[in-house]
């Protein structure tokens, strides 16, 4: 007798969407569901507390296949992402030893910065690299770019690799309006271009037209603008070549994406997704020979612009994400960020930390092991079509202004970066953008100055200017966290490290959590915390905080206390510290008519109300 197999699914019946949000809301006591759980994004669009199968139902990008055009899936039938690690060094024969010796440590590509690009610099730098095997990048000086493409091509030529070899030049016309908010002509891109086309004709696996949009996301800018304004930069590449008489297949196949990868997990993971599609259906107007050519060449490098100076070993948390992102999307290539990159030159042990971080993705994760595993997901599937839309309308919008050269000449595209990069440094110093260790969380022991060997901001800089380093007209260079780290330092430097005293009284939970919350807010500008765990009279509590030295004591306690205890302990303190209360109670506008006027919440903007007090404590 044939054995009877169960179905399990068929003892639960099937729930509908509204039959889930209706228990959701019975959850919630009233609280309004899309005030509770729906959050808007910065790509401006909402994102539900749950997706299900009707919400991708109708969606065209799940009917592909990964190598399959338009390429949402990958444009490989694996994902064997490349390693790159680029060589800091001095000189070139520094470079090869530094290249040698990583490549025996799991490294598949490299990068070198070339200074003089001759066949000399080229041979000492690849000598005994197998460039059948190793992607080979490099960048240099934008018109140095023709002589370095001269100089590898008779290199791999004489070598014999010219059909296998892999790699790219960085030649990027795009980088001084972006940079310094000069201008560029079409006319000199197009003649520059030309001449490097003509000069890598024989290497084929050879990218020579880069779209650095990596500038963009250290710069601050938000994923859909990253993306959008990618795809723009790219498309003036096809139009302004393709114009001049080039096939569209060859200017294709030379271009190459270096991309950033915030630590927005999910987001990030669709950007690449919804990158290649759209870049796909781009390509695919021009009408190349081939439909490969609209395949996307990415490589991703992790954040510089949420790496932090204090509690710098988090920012191994942050790449290690953010490097999971890229490969779990498919890219062809991962630079990881070294941790210790926003105070200091990358040395060895950061590096091979950096190097690590990739390998455990591959060798113990096994994310190298499967394609796109991300397609499917509601959610994901989901995120890709919310912000290919939204990065879709932003480059119609560039080329309708006449394309990415000329927004970028008009300073159109620096400055609506400038205006995301100063709201996400709104959002930091409000902690509605969280920098664990920075502006939450904060190691208030800590000292960082004397670990600084060159702060320098999100992007190279171009004027050696430092942290605070701004080119007028240019994209901005701080990172998020550089206004906190300012107040960090400055607490450091100062004559005399500020007391914070925690004069908690009254209702054991809140005094407890107000005390924490406080703890947590003045750590960000590294004052001294001390801590109680209570006093019975707000007299006790002063005299024990002068006894310590305190320049601020901050009364923590519950709301309806404060009406008493507050007034009482202002009065005994006589302005001999600073008095603060933890927290906004509805008392307030009382307690200000007694002249008590410092008041730390969740509402707070964290940076400002830190910088008031730098002022009055600092330069007594």
């Amino acid at each position: 007798m044939a054995e009877k197999k169960e179905k399990l699914f068929d003892q639960f019946p099937p729930i509908s969407t509204a039959e889930w949000k209706a228990k959701v809301e019975a959850d919630l006591k009233g609280a309004p569901f899309d005030k509770k759980l729906v959050w808007r994004t910065n790509e401006g669009f909402n994102v539900q507390p749950m997706y299900r199968l009707e919400d991708i139902e109708d969606l065209a990008t799940t009917n592909s296949l990964p190598g399959e055009y338009p390429y949402l899936r990958g444009t490989r039938t694996d994902n064997n992402w490349l390693v790159r690690q680029e060589i800091i060094a001095e000189t070139p024969a520094e470079a090869n030893r530094i290249a040698l010796d990583v490549l025996t440590k799991g490294v598949t590509s490299l990068g070198f910065k070339v200074q003089a690009p001759t066949a000399e610099t080229v041979a000492t730098l690849l000598h005994g690299i197998d460039t059948a095997k190793v992607e080979i990048n490099f960048s240099c000086c934008l018109k140095k770019a023709l002589p370095l493409a001269e100089a590898l091509v008779a290199y791999v030529k004489e070598n014999g690799t010219a059909e296998t070899f892999k790699g790219s030049i960085d030649f990027n016309p795009f980088k001084k309006p972006l940079r310094k908010g000069a201008t560029f002509a079409a006319d000199e891109l197009v003649k520059m271009a030309g001449e490097l086309l003509d000069a890598v004709k024989d290497v084929r696996g050879l990218r020579v037209l880069a779209v650095d949009s990596d500038m963009l996301s250290n710069a601050g800018a938000y994923i859909y603008q990253e993306l959008g304004y990618a795809l723009a930069c790219g498309a003036d590449w096809m139009s302004l070549l393709t114009e001049a008489g080039r096939n569209a297949s060859e200017v294709a196949c030379r271009i190459k994406f270096n991309m950033g990868v915030s630590s927005n997990f999910f987001m990030e993971l669709a950007k690449f997704r919804a990158a290649r599609m759209l870049w796909a259906q781009i390509v695919a107007q021009y009408k190349p020979e081939c439909e490969c050519a609209a395949k996307m060449k990415a490589h991703a490098t992790t954040s510089r612009f949420n790496q932090t100076l204090y509690d710098a070993h988090v920012n191994l948390l942050r790449s290690q994400t953010e490097s999971m992102s890229a490969a779990l999307a498919g890219v062809d290539s991962i630079t990881v960020t070294p941790f210790d990159a926003p105070f200091k030159t990358p040395d060895e042990f950061s590096e091979r930390i950096a190097r690590n971080q990739q390998h455990l993705l591959k060798e113990e994760s096994h994310l190298d092991k499967v394609i796109d595993p991300a397609g499917g997901s509601y959610y994901v599937e989901t995120l890709t079509v919310a912000i290919a839309k939204e990065a879709w309308k932003l480059f119609l919008d560039v080329e309708e202004k006449g394309g990415f050269l000329a927004c970028c000449n008009d300073g159109e595209v620096q400055k609506a970066v400038r205006e995301s990069a100063e709201k996400r440094h709104t959002d930091v110093a409000k902690r509605k953008e969280i920098l664990l260790g920075t502006n939450q969380y904060p190691n208030v022991n800590e000292m960082a100055a004397d670990k600084i060997v060159e702060l320098q901001g999100s992007v190279p800089c171009t004027c050696n200017g430092g942290n605070g380093c701004e080119n007028e007209g240019g994209l901005p260079t701080k990172r998020a966290s550089s206004d906190f780290e300012d107040l960090r330092l400055a607490t450091e430097a100062a004559a005399k490290r500020p007391k914070v005293f925690m004069l908690t009284i009254g209702n054991l939970a809140m005094r407890l959590a107000r005390a924490q919350f406080s703890g947590n807010f003045f750590g960000c500008a590294g004052y001294e915390i001390i801590d109680n765990l209570g006093f019975n009279s707000v007299e006790e509590g002063v005299d024990a905080a002068l006894e310590k030295g305190a320049d601020i004591v901050v009364l923590c306690s519950s709301d309806d206390e404060y009406a008493e205890y507050a007034p009482a302990a202002f009065k005994y303190l006589d302005g001999r510290a600073e008095f603060v209360v933890a927290g906004a109670p509805a008392c307030m506008d009382d307690l200000k008519a007694l002249g008590i006027n410092d008041y730390v919440h969740v509402r707070c903007n964290v940076l400002e109300t830190l910088r008031d007090f730098n002022n009055r404590l600092l330069n007594k």
